[in-house]
């Protein structure tokens, strides 16, 4: 497989850029962009997430998808910060595709997206959900923190900025009654956070990444490590907050779990530009990714299916060749 790695920072710089792009208003209900001839590409640029996550070598692994089954195109797949970083980048169009946290897609839409300046995202539609992400709460095993209430007061890793984990960690912790200034918030990516980790810099790493992640089981692999649990009450309260779902991280997905390990998680999406992506491309990739999935080498690839194709779509437009897809192949649409 050919390895694409460029590094972008789109959200932390541009922020404050985003209002006069595109055609998105603050917390606005537009309806959604789409493009014409002379604004459609087939040179694509997929924003994907850090190298020690999932979102990387996914992205990657579909970018070869594409390019082997798609005529005339070709994919590069480059690092960011995460979902809200890639939604930016799409709509400031330097991206054309992107991985992002349905939840994420959500706010984007709505422009409920702190890190986007609140700007209503109003020029990207869905492709396709990916694979279910779980909130993996890690610490040192000889830290003395056996429960999430014991985080207050300590120093945690929430998050890459432009990342979808950030309101999922504040979500986690505000839940069992530690908000912001009960601790101290290290904003770092998820190979960052695991060196921090072993290292003694940090308390605790708090990141949604698909199970398993190659980086946590690194990790585990030279530094005594847990993962600490939600209890079933705190998970309803904080699905009401953020719309994570329960999720139970199964003993085996790590060498050093002993019993299954419940947390909340969300859906990893596949999303495509509607002003620089044609129906007919959109359509392509669609078909691409459900039709291929086999095809991907990570384990979360036998979760990219029709019938998880469409789950937590919520207020996100399918991209127009998406939506052609779906119907011909006789899915209900939402």
């Amino acid at each position: 497989m050919k390895m694409r790695r460029t590094t972008i920072a789109v959200t932390a710089a541009a922020a404050l850029a985003l209002s006069a792009c595109g055609g998105g208003e603050e917390g606005g209900d537009e309806e959604v962009q789409t493009g014409d001839e002379d604004s459609f590409t087939n040179e694509l640029t997929f924003g994907t997430g850090g190298v020690a996550g999932t979102y990387f070598p996914l992205g990657d692994e579909l970018a070869t998808i594409f390019e082997e089954n798609i005529e005339d195109v070709s994919v590069t797949a480059i690092e960011t910060g995460g979902s809200a970083d890639n939604l930016g980048g799409i709509f400031q169009e330097e991206m054309q595709l992107g991985l992002t946290q349905n939840d994420t897609a959500v706010m984007g839409v709505n422009g409920e997206i702190e890190d986007l300046d609140g700007v209503a995202l109003d020029n990207f539609g869905w492709i396709a959900n990916l694979y279910p992400e779980a909130a993996h709460i890690i610490v040192r095993e000889d830290s003395g923190i056996e429960s999430i209430e014991d985080l207050e007061g300590q120093t945690i890793a929430v998050g890459d900025v432009g990342s979808g984990t950030r309101a999922i960690s504040d979500a986690i912790l505000s839940a069992h009654g530690i908000e912001e200034g009960d601790y101290t918030a290290e904003v770092a990516d998820f190979g960052t956070s695991t060196d921090m980790l072993a290292d003694g810099q940090i308390d605790a790493s708090i990141f949604v990444v698909g199970v398993p992640v190659a980086g946590l089981t690194q990790l585990a692999a030279s530094t005594d490590v847990a993962l600490l649990g939600i209890e079933d009450d705190m998970t309803e309260t904080i699905s009401g907050e953020s719309g994570a779902e329960s999720y139970d991280i199964a003993a085996d997905a790590y060498d050093f779990l002993d019993e299954d390990v419940t947390t909340v998680s969300v859906f990893a999406a596949l999303v495509a530009s509607t002003t620089q992506v044609s129906e007919d491309l959109g359509y392509e990739i669609t078909a691409a990714t459900l039709e291929n999935a086999g095809d991907v080498t990570l384990e979360i690839g036998e979760n990219i299916t029709e019938e998880n194709a469409l789950t937590g779509i919520g207020d996100i437009p399918l991209h127009p060749g998406a939506e052609r897809y779906f119907d011909e192949q006789g899915i209900d649409l939402p």
